[in-house]
């Protein structure tokens, strides 16, 4: 490979944006070039990608075309804060290379394959194909990123394999999925000087990818595209993965195009040979109709429709794919078909796919260079170890009993230190004006469950710790600095808050563990045999089935309820030369700069019993961070991956009623040790006896 293969723009080594260390290629797909490269400021590595076929563009279009890629960027930046499964687009900006003008994007880092090297590669191996709920399953993320999209109005219109990252075991429950380039075709394609110029050596540019291309990409005279455009290609992508070859199989545009609006022959489950139920195969017979008019007119339309004839549960309600269901093996008899877990008669086909109809990687290599491979999933195996349930250290006494519950088994539904919360239905979130993070108000449905009844100890750490199960706490804190924090005061404070690090202090072993980072709490959890709660179980401990404001009730109470900012943080603050606070929760001192110890506020008790749920420390929870749903959702999980893990219930250093409502919601670094963040842990209920 020549030194010009190795860095077609001879970045590597350089900075951009004086941010931006370029560190190596990760793909060339000839219309663009994506680097690995290091955010200088963060110490994270993102990925850099240079369009440099737009280098040739006209210089009086080179403002409206960076104007374009801004607004495209915008719109990344903003879906992706809606959805994780949408990649994250973290700058813009341009350079010049060898007199060239380069604009290029910033996005976060992933280390995954395309779907359509994935496909390749199964077909290579001689594996069977997917069955519709797996194939569902495999692109429920996908549904649910185009589904934010839609609501706003914005379709993706070049939805393909190669821009479905999948990060993971593919055949694995759960795995994530990212959707790359909303829009950047789009922008590309406009520039019509750059298309006269690739014209000339055999080269264009099309804002959609014609195997994956719906009637109106093809000719105007279906009409326009929208997200009914995406709808046409997910199913086609999900026949895909039914049948092991492309549903348009042309080789050349002309062909695929006379496919795609040929109104004979659609591209149906039935049509590729598939055993599916009426109901199925009318589900998709919409969903590739040749007018738009006839499809469905988004993908929550046309997800919801699917996801009820294969799983029987409208999709929203059970927020994924069930993967609960019995799964029958395939009969020895029978090597081309099997039965579907869902309702009769639906099959799904399994016979060893042909390896036609497929690019080879190398040829297919633009689909890694839609983002270059590299770096962010994080798999934790189970931590090995005791099974014993957690024992938090410091429980006020005289506690009260839990409520009077139906067939509960002698011994009690929870382990010791836990108390029950009953399931019901209760509203999540608030509407609260300025606090989008809160919105919207939603109705959820929570199965019973066990909570602890405070936070987890300095103490019961400290004996996961000494077993070998746990990592030490952390002596001082680390966690990323806020945007309008400086580098100075951000550094004055990690090194004042240190003395807030409890596992550090000889006389807090009953205060709430800190200064420790999401994946060691997860692992005590899970060494006790137990694991961290959900958002939602968290909310509904702590408002009840009566929505109230605070766990006491709708009265912010005060210094007696709960341990937050009084004149004793103002204090602190003032003799450490810091920032004076914003506000204090009340005009007195509760008696504890820093954390108290659990169980010190009765007043505060939840409708179950539970403790301290607001007040002390901020709470880790199971859920990776994002923005809630308007639909009722059933047992919410939160989503799939991410890097910020929601946190609840405010700290001793909250200044405000409205940042300990247990409504309020925040997130943090799953990476980030804090002295004000610590956790409790849950676990199912014992089973009747």
């Amino acid at each position: 490979m020549s030194e010009r293969d190795n860095d077609p723009l001879s970045l590597v080594g350089s900075t951009i944006a004086d941010k931006y260390a370029i560190e190596s290629l990760a793909g060339d797909g000839g219309f663009s070039v994506v680097y690995r490269a290091r955010h200088q400021i963060w110490d994270q590595p993102v990925a850099v990608k240079f369009f440099n076929v737009l280098g040739d563009a006209k210089a009086e279009t080179r403002d409206q075309l960076l104007q374009d890629f801004i607004q495209e960027g915008r719109l990344m930046s903003e879906l992706s804060s809606r959805s994780t499964a949408i990649v994250q687009a973290r700058d813009i900006g341009k350079v010049e290379i060898d007199g060239s003008w380069v604009p290029y994007m910033v996005l976060e880092w992933i280390d995954g394959a395309p779907l359509d090297h994935i496909m390749y590669d199964e077909v290579r191996r001689g594996m069977p194909c997917r069955r519709l709920a797996e194939a569902m399953t495999l692109l429920e993320p996908v549904a649910q990123a185009l589904d934010v999209a839609h609501r706003r109005g914005i379709a993706h219109r070049d939805l393909k394999p190669a821009n479905i990252m999948v990060l993971g075991d593919p055949r694995a429950p759960g795995v994530a999925v990212k959707v790359l380039d909303f829009g950047i075709a789009k922008v590309m394609a406009g520039q019509e000087d750059i298309q006269e110029q690739l014209q000339k050596t055999g080269q264009n540019i099309t804002s959609f990818t014609p195997h994956y291309g719906a009637p109106e990409q093809f000719s105007r005279n279906f009409g326009a595209t929208g997200p009914w455009t995406d709808v046409y290609a997910m199913a086609l992508i999900l026949l895909e993965l039914l049948d092991g070859e492309r549903a348009l199989k042309g080789r050349k545009v002309y062909d695929l195009g006379i496919e795609s609006c040929n109104i004979a022959t659609r591209p149906t489950p039935r049509t590729l040979g598939l055993q599916v139920s009426d109901e199925i195969e009318a589900v998709f017979a919409r969903a590739v109709a040749v007018s738009p008019a006839d499809r469905h007119r988004s993908m929550y339309e046309m997800w919801s429709e699917l996801h009820d004839c294969v799983f029987g549960t409208p999709w929203g309600l059970s927020g994924a794919t069930d993967q609960s269901r019995p799964r029958p093996s395939k009969s020895p008899a029978n090597n081309d078909f099997t039965q579907l877990p869902t309702a009769p008669g639906i099959t799904a086909h399994v016979r060893p796919r042909a390896t036609g109809g497929y690019l080879t990687p190398a040829l297919a290599a633009v689909g890694l260079v839609t983002l270059g491979g590299g770096a962010m999933y994080l798999a934790l195996g189970s931590p090995t170890g005791a099974t014993n349930a957690s024992t938090n250290d410091g429980l006020m006494s005289g506690s009260s009993s839990p409520s009077e519950l139906p067939a509960i088994p002698p011994d009690g539904p929870c382990p010791k230190s836990m108390k029950p919360v009953i399931g019901g239905t209760f509203t999540m979130g608030s509407n609260a004006a300025g606090f989008p993070l809160w919105q919207p108000a939603h109705e959820v449905t929570i199965d019973s469950y066990c909570l602890d009844v405070t936070e987890v100890t300095v103490a019961a750490y400290a004996r996961c710790v000494e077993r070998g199960n746990c990592k030490p706490a952390d002596k001082k804190p680390d966690y990323p600095r806020e945007a309008s924090t400086s580098k100075e005061l951000h550094q004055e404070r990690l090194v004042a808050f240190a003395e807030f690090c409890n596992a550090s202090a000889s006389d807090r072993d009953d205060h709430p563990i800190n200064c420790i980072d999401w994946f060691r709490a997860d692992a005590y959890c899970k060494s006790q045999g137990l694991r961290l709660p959900s958002e939602a179980e968290w909310e509904f401990a702590a408002r009840g089935t009566d929505g109230r404001e605070f766990p006491w009730g709708d009265d912010p109470g005060g210094y007696s309820y709960m341990n937050a900012a009084g004149n004793e943080w103002a204090a602190w603050l003032k003799q450490r030369k810091l920032p004076a606070p914003r506000g204090l929760m009340y005009n007195k001192d509760d008696g504890y700069i820093g954390t108290a110890p659990v169980g010190r506020f009765p007043r505060a008790q939840t409708q179950n019993g539970h403790l301290d749920m607001i007040g002390n420390v901020w709470e880790w929870t199971d859920d990776w961070f994002e923005l809630y749903k308007a639909e009722p959702v059933v047992n919410p999980k939160g989503a799939s991956i991410g890097d910020r893990k929601a946190i609840r219930g405010g700290g001793y250093d909250g200044e405000f009623p409205l940042w300990v409502k247990p409504a309020a919601r925040d997130h943090q670094l799953a990476t980030a040790s804090a002295p004000v963040i610590g956790f409790r842990c849950a676990s199912k209920l014992k089973p009747r006896r």
